[in-house]
């Protein structure tokens, strides 16, 4: 842990260098710019510090890249080959390469996931609706066969004849001679 720290220090250090020289470089690029004009007849050995103080600016640029790249490579450092909890809640899992290499993966599973949600609920959805629909069915066909056995009690014979004493309002009467067949020939 000490040499990472003392790591990221020392880079913090040199990136701080690299941005000072690169200032002074640019400041002095700019003063030579607005100067140029005037001294463009003067020695030669000035425009040589002028190419020096150019050449200058472009290492310091080329260093300051360098160091940032180290540093971003400092982070993404391969995991290790255990995972331990603290590494997991801590959130170092999340910036290895592996895992960004993963990421649409991760949507992918993400995405099926959310489907496989809806699509449970919309399926449980459906089967209290059906459950529902087979109770009154159910209540239908008990109000039906009670409605029919009603209509069974009230035209039986004897029944019928009981509503037509009560009514006195027939003239029928139930036979004494039993039924008979008449046959054709």
């Amino acid at each position: 842990m000490n040499e990472e720290n003392n790591k990221i220090e020392l880079t913090n250090a040199g990136i701080e260098e690299l941005l000072k020289a690169a200032e002074t470089s640019s400041e002095a690029e700019s003063e030579s710019q607005a100067e140029g004009k005037k001294q463009e007849e003067e020695k030669p050995a000035e425009t040589s510090d002028k190419d020096k103080s150019e050449e200058k600016a472009e290492s310091a640029f080329e260093e300051l890249k360098k160091v940032t790249e180290e540093i971003a490579r400092e982070d993404e450092q391969p995991a290790s080959s255990t995972f331990a909890l603290t590494k997991i809640l801590g959130g170092d899992i999340l910036s290895t390469e592996a895992i960004r290499s993963q990421v649409w993966l991760i949507l992918l599973i993400a995405a099926f996931t959310i489907v496989y949600v809806a699509n449970r609920y919309n399926c449980q959805k459906k089967l209290i609706e059906i459950d529902k629909l087979n109770r009154e069915v159910q209540d239908a066909k008990y109000k039906a066969l009670s409605i029919s056995s009603e209509l069974t009690e009230l035209s039986r014979e004897s029944n019928v004849l009981e509503k037509l004493k009560e009514n006195k309002d027939s003239s029928l009467k139930i036979s004494s001679q039993p039924p008979y067949i008449v046959k054709i020939k």
